[in-house]
């Protein structure tokens, strides 16, 4: 079967329709993604992040959204076994919300005092917490500080 010019356009034009259609529709399935940064000793700021940690997969949908939060110098505290929110972060880590804790900032606290922080379950040490949202950033996370 040959196609004359006109119909050989039609179906390419269709064709790319097709495409794009796809592609849009392998887009919208991508998560959206949120990195939380945490760089205070501030309880309220901790309590207000762990808050949107908990309520965006909720509102938006566990397969919608990947959150992270990041803490560095004494935001870190949130992360660590004495944090009054211990027990919220390692329920939150359970459920597939990612907690980064600045190896800076650990090896700053080791030399002053002798001891490495103990970090909670789930919580995993990355090399630098401005490093680490940076990263985040350019893989596309939206950034937010509470």
């Amino acid at each position: 079967m040959r196609f004359n010019q006109t119909t050989r356009r039609a179906f390419l034009g269709s064709l790319f329709v097709l495409l794009i259609g796809a592609l849009g529709a392998v887009q919208a399935a991508e998560p959206h993604k949120l990195v939380i940064h945490v760089p205070d000793d501030d309880p309220a700021m901790w309590k207000r992040a762990l808050n949107i940690a908990s309520n965006l997969p909720k509102d938006m949908g566990m397969d919608n959204v990947k959150v992270e939060i990041v803490a560095q110098g004494p935001g870190l505290k949130l992360l660590t076994d004495n944090s009054p929110e211990a027990q919220r972060v390692t329920s939150l880590a359970v459920q597939d919300i990612t907690f980064s804790a600045c190896g800076n900032t650990m090896s700053g606290i080791e030399r002053k005092t002798g001891k490495r922080p103990v970090l909670l379950e789930g919580v995993t040490e990355v090399p630098g917490g401005a490093q680490r949202v940076m990263e985040l950033q350019e893989a596309g996370y939206s950034y937010i500080r509470p």
